[in-house]
């Protein structure tokens, strides 16, 4: 089946306030799926990228072999095809990431279109920047856009919300996110990416430890990235609640390049600039790896389908150290460099709650308390 994806994306600032829109419609022009996403704060460049990544998986969802992608992004256009290369090193795992679907299809053309005549992606991206501006998420056929005059006159004048002090208008979605257990990397203290090691003894002590908490809990889903580590962790949850650990690829760790398996010290010393440059902003990424920026914007359009999919239930998600910060950090609404002021132990537990018409709210954080007994190691 051969698809087009139209796809777009805006920064209020750039960088500022960011989202994504992405439409997929079929040959005769009917509209097969659409994804909207709010991004956090983050350059057009990084928006338009996620928009055509939100896309192309649209596509593939939903049974596309061919995909004509039309954009009126030229970089984005000129990268993917080829022609271009991609300088900015916080593009690169986007870049990746889009070649990388794309090369999934039997055949795919990309094509530059004038902005006019990509009005419907231009529309998505809109709204759901809108919806994040009111403290909304953004859901598909919803009245997200902005507000008149009125309204947001009549929006001044309600009560406000004091979250944590009462109850908010709808059930939220409750997320326990959970670290995985120890490996040898984290004992000797590694960088440990996408690389796949194992849970050592101890970690499947602490995994076990971790899934004992969720005996009485109301949750209905154990969501869980891809690596080895989380998928150890998760089955141990899973079993404990009885129910199948379902693979998110959003939530996988960092891919950290060629720092992988080296040690903090051992890469300051053989990549010093490299580090500097990596510690002064998490747009830029480790030679070859991932930036945090471009970890934020996966981790955030699967933040949403997981809403999309559970919204008002409890769900266990596992995952890593910056899949987690990254989502408390948007819970708090915090800036991206906050993610360098926490700290996350092995096999800890934070709990986050999403609520569809109000801000988020973060329960708890790096609770260990159940590991008492279990040999310590990190």
């Amino acid at each position: 089946m051969r698809v087009s994806v139209e796809a777009d994306g805006g920064s209020r600032g750039n960088p500022g306030p960011a989202g994504y829109g992405a439409v997929v419609f079929s040959q005769d022009g009917e509209v097969l799926a659409e994804r909207a996403a709010g991004i956090g704060l983050t350059t057009n460049n990084v928006a338009e990228y996620s928009g055509l990544i939100a896309g192309l998986q649209a596509a593939l969802e939903v049974g596309a072999t061919e995909v004509d992608v039309r954009m009126d992004s030229k970089l984005v256009i000129e990268q993917v095809s080829g022609r271009w290369q991609v300088k900015h090193p916080g593009l690169r795992p986007l870049a990746r990431e889009a070649t990388e679907l794309l090369s999934r299809f039997s055949s795919f053309t990309a094509t530059w279109i004038p902005r006019e005549r990509n009005k419907y992606a231009d529309r998505l991206a809109n709204e759901a920047m809108d919806a994040v501006a009111r403290g909304h998420v953004w859901k598909p056929g919803a009245d997200t856009g902005p507000a008149d005059a009125a309204d947001r006159w009549l929006e001044a004048q309600q009560p406000a919300k004091l979250v944590g002090w009462q109850d908010m208008g709808s059930k939220p979605t409750t997320t326990h996110l959970l670290r995985h257990g120890q490996t040898p990397l984290s004992i000797e203290k590694r960088f440990s990416g996408i690389g796949d090691p194992a849970l050592t003894d101890v970690g499947q002590a602490q995994a076990a430890a971790a899934a004992e908490t969720f005996r009485e809990s109301s949750a209905v889903a154990v969501v869980s990235s891809p690596l080895r580590r989380a998928q150890q962790t998760a089955a141990a949850v899973a079993a404990v609640l009885g129910v199948e650990v379902e693979t998110e690829p959003g939530f996988q760790e960092t891919d950290f390049g060629d720092w992988e398996g080296y040690t903090f010290g051992e890469v300051r010393e053989k990549w010093p600039a490299e580090m500097d440059a990596w510690l002064s902003s998490t747009a830029v990424a480790p030679p070859h790896g991932e930036s945090f920026d471009a970890t934020a914007v996966r981790v955030r359009q699967a933040r949403d389908r997981l809403l999309a999919s559970y919204g008002g239930s409890t769900v266990v998600v596992v995952s890593h150290v910056t899949p987690i910060k990254t989502m408390l950090r948007m819970a708090l609404d915090a800036p991206a460099a906050s993610i360098y002021r926490m700290h996350l132990d092995l096999a800890c537990r934070s709990t986050v709650q999403w609520f569809a018409d109000g801000p988020a709210v973060v329960r708890s954080m790096n609770e260990t308390h159940y590991l008492a007994a279990v040999a310590s190691g990190e």
